[in-house]
């Protein structure tokens, strides 16, 4: 509107979001494609751009998103995902108890999780109880800081314990290789290079193809079979058959075979493995660990590829928050009573 005396004064639609140029039934619907398709895709459906699909989506997030998503957060998940190249990160928090995503910002520093702990305020911050996070020690230094959750239970994830032995594995099968091919003995060296996937698979998923390459390594390769038989008993040790002290007893037992295989990688993650054994422990007794969060890691990845990259960290978290978070999207031919048009 025009006003000869104040000029031109905008007034609020109920079919439509402040600042929009849209309806809110048609942005419910690029909202939903968002969830279930790349946005070339819904830019050639619906005839928009591909800068419009990602205004809508922020937009969407910013309105129908929970408010009450920090309330009640006793058990809750941290970890870091990709959503650029060059190492561009998101960290992201999930509440254990709905698997949702409740939060998240640009980095994978204390000090982006510090964003988390000033927003949920001192008062939420103390009923957590614990915490599930890979062994990085950004996170529970966060997480240790007087005002945030110093009581919180720390609870180090299982599959980031075995990601330790076989990173080391890895690192013990490229040394053999470069050892092979300085050596000369290049038809051997690219028989090891391509068996790194026989090393990492479980033994139960393995080809005829590469259990056989394995009986090779055996009887011709000592260090690299010992690095095998190492990643293979710890990861035995988290199949989830065994009790804590059990588990408390074996993973001792396989620290200190770890610092006397002379393999320089299993000594390190021996030793990091020692210095988180509280935290691994207590993700075990209390059932707590990052397998929901990475489940939904792998989501995020999913959303990430198909969008076909990201031009801000905003434009990827609104698009995560959408996919992953407390937010139920309904189309317009879907409003009921109890989810009316806003």
């Amino acid at each position: 509107m025009w006003c000869p005396t104040h000029g031109v004064r905008t007034e609020g639609v109920p079919f439509a979001r402040p600042g929009s140029g849209f309806t809110t039934d048609f942005e419910s619907l690029v909202a939903w494609l968002a969830t279930r398709t790349d946005k070339t895709a819904i830019t050639r459906l619906v005839r928009v751009t591909w800068r419009t699909v990602g205004r809508i989506i922020e937009r969407v997030v910013a309105d129908e998103l929970d408010p009450g998503r920090l309330d009640s957060l006793f058990e809750i998940g941290v970890d870091e995902i990709s959503w650029r190249k060059h190492h561009k990160y998101l960290t992201l928090v999930a509440n254990h108890r709905t698997g949702k995503i409740v939060w998240g910002h640009e980095g994978k520093s204390a000090k982006t999780f510090d964003g988390f702990f000033n927003e949920l305020g001192k008062a939420r911050s103390q009923q957590i109880t614990a915490v599930s996070m890979d062994m990085a020690p950004a996170f529970a230094k966060s997480v240790r800081k007087e005002g945030h959750a110093p009581k919180a239970t720390i609870c180090y994830d299982p599959f980031h314990v075995v990601k330790l032995a076989t990173d080391a594995l890895e690192k013990v099968r490229r040394a053999h290789w470069r050892l092979l091919w300085d050596l000369g003995d290049k038809t051997t060296a690219r028989k090891f290079k391509g068996a790194r996937w026989a090393l990492l698979k479980n033994p139960e998923d393995l080809t005829v193809r590469q259990t056989a390459i394995l009986t090779q390594i055996r009887t011709s390769a000592k260090k690299l079979w010992r690095a095998y038989l190492l990643k293979e008993a710890l990861r035995a040790i988290f199949v989830g058959d065994l009790d804590t002290t059990d588990t408390a007893d074996m993973l001792d037992r396989w620290c200190a075979w770890a610092q006397r295989c002379r393999l320089e990688p299993f000594i390190t993650a021996g030793r990091t493995i020692k210095q988180h054994h509280t935290g691994i422990l207590a993700a075990i007794e209390l059932g707590i660990n990052n397998g929901r969060i990475e489940g939904l890691n792998n989501r995020v990845r999913l959303i990430v590829r198909r969008g076909y990259g990201f031009h801000t960290p905003q434009a990827a978290l609104a698009l995560v928050m959408l996919t992953c978070g407390p937010i139920e999207l309904h189309l317009p031919h879907e409003r009921t009573p109890d989810h009316p048009h806003p």
